[in-house]
């Protein structure tokens, strides 16, 4: 599985090391990403997703179901990707 956020679309970044002497070498600014349950009181049943910290704070801020609804809209969500623990 990609290191990709199924909410909010964001992945790995790539930047530079800085040293010292300002020699720059490649490196990865990774995602904080956590496997996450979330009940879906519209659907009624348990889902898990893979979200970032600021996907979280989305949630929280605006529900669950608008969250979904605005990752499908941006093209970040495909519902074939959403793992259903149970009905």
């Amino acid at each position: 599985m990609s290191k990709v956020c199924q909410i909010t679309g964001k992945k790995t970044q790539v930047g530079n090391n800085v040293s010292h002497s300002k020699r720059r070498t490649k490196r990865k600014f990774e995602v904080n990403l956590h496997k996450k349950k979330f009940y879906w009181v519209e659907q009624d049943m348990w889902i898990e997703l893979t979200v970032s910290a600021h996907a979280l704070r989305t949630i929280n801020k605006i529900g669950l179901n608008a969250a979904l609804k605005r990752a499908e809209a941006e093209g970040n969500l495909d519902f074939k990707n959403i793992t259903i623990l149970s009905l």
